[in-house]
């Protein structure tokens, strides 16, 4: 006799996922939630989704109990995810030497006016990308993160852009967490109907494994993905614990921030200071330690500042829109393009970042496709001293 089918919810997220390590904070459970007994906590450093209701303990839900599948079906950490995204994207899994993911093209990109490639990162592409869509058409609005009221606590909360005034003011990187997908509330109520995502690789996954295991109504107002490259994010303490009590360096005095194999940063003195990331890794955020996504495999376009060229953006290609949208935006003048061979440095750090990346995924997983990678050379031993 056949065994009925499994109705997979909160429970089994709750287990598999928010509590085991794999959990990133994309808040994407959140989001397709159709109930609304999923909430957010992104106060106290943790960035996990919780029940809101407190039968059953913080693992039950009964709408799960009664067969809602929505928070699983929008996890792209639970189950499967990967292979069933490649699939429904690109129409087969990855290879195991694809370890950036399925792309078509990768390029060097920036945008040709100066106002924006100065206010963005790394050529100010995101921005430009976002303001063409926004006339164009492709999207009336980007889930996107800003900086806390003025800025000087560099706390990166989730909000929405309509405009290009809006988009420049959240140009720029933070390196700790904002689940981008909370502000789609806000994007909705205010009457957007095709809307735009940057987010970090684990966000990225949201919009396609929604459509995918066909999570409710949300993935259908998901119009254009951009994915940033992303190896982790950092937790707020390291502000004070590391950046001011050895560096000295006060949060409201940082006016931006990098990383280009250090820690950049600028203080409002027009004074410039490098801290080594060793030194930043006790800090890391916990839903980024078993990660395996450094590319954003499932955006429509990923996008990071490695590589030789500070002022280029690392660009890939992934789906037919977005091959579309920077063919079109190439054509027109707004973005400044050139062969990602120009930098084959840039490429090369990409494919060791996430082939290193992706061996953070747990053997305890239930899946073990994001983990796999080509067969590594051993090591080579270091010569004794004579």
């Amino acid at each position: 006799m056949p065994t009925e089918r499994e109705v997979l919810h909160w429970a089994h997220l709750w287990d598999e996922v928010v509590t085991s390590g794999l959990c990133t904070g994309c808040a994407g459970c959140v989001v397709a939630c159709p109930y609304d007994v999923l909430g957010y906590d992104d106060a106290t450093g943790r960035y996990k989704p919780f029940h809101l209701q407190e039968e059953g303990g913080p693992g039950g839900c009964v709408h799960g109990d009664k067969g809602c599948t929505s928070c699983t079906r929008a996890c792209p950490r639970f189950r499967a995810w990967e292979p069933e995204i490649d699939g429904h994207l690109f129409g087969r899994t990855r290879r195991t030497e694809e370890v950036d993911g399925i792309s078509k093209d990768i390029i060097l990109a920036k945008a040709s006016d100066e106002a924006v490639a100065k206010a963005g990162q790394d050529g100010g592409l995101v921005s430009a990308i976002l303001i063409w869509c926004l006339e164009k058409g492709y999207i009336d609005a980007a889930l996107v993160s800003y900086l806390e009221g003025d800025g000087t606590t560099w706390k990166a909360i989730p909000g929405v852009a309509r405009t290009p005034a809006e988009v420049l003011a959240a140009a720029g990187s933070r390196y700790t967490y904002s689940a981008n997908t909370m502000a789609y509330d806000e994007a909705v109520a205010g009457g957007a109907e095709k809307i735009g995502l940057v987010g970090m690789s684990c966000q990225s996954s949201v919009p396609p494994v929604m459509e995918v295991r066909k999570a409710g109504k949300v993935a259908r107002r998901f119009a254009l993905n951009i994915g940033l490259l992303c190896s982790k994010t950092f937790d707020d303490a390291i502000f004070e614990e590391l950046l001011d009590a050895k560096y000295g360096l006060k949060r409201d005095q940082i006016v931006k921030m990098n990383i280009k194999g250090v820690f950049q940063i600028w203080l409002r003195d027009g004074s410039y200071h490098e801290v080594p990331l060793k030194e930043c890794h006790a800090w890391t955020r916990e839903g980024c330690k078993s990660c395996p996504d450094f590319a954003a495999e499932h955006a429509d376009i990923s996008t990071g500042g490695i590589g030789a060229f500070n002022d280029w953006t690392l660009t890939i290609v992934r789906t037919d829109l977005g091959r579309e949208i920077l063919v079109k935006m190439l054509q027109d003048g707004t973005i400044i393009g050139r062969p990602g061979d120009d930098d084959p440095g840039a490429i090369a750090l990409l494919r060791k970042l996430s082939t290193n990346q992706r061996k953070r995924w747990p053997e305890t997983a239930f899946v073990d496709a994001p983990r796999l990678i080509p067969p590594q050379p051993p090591k080579k031993k270091k010569a004794a001293p004579a």
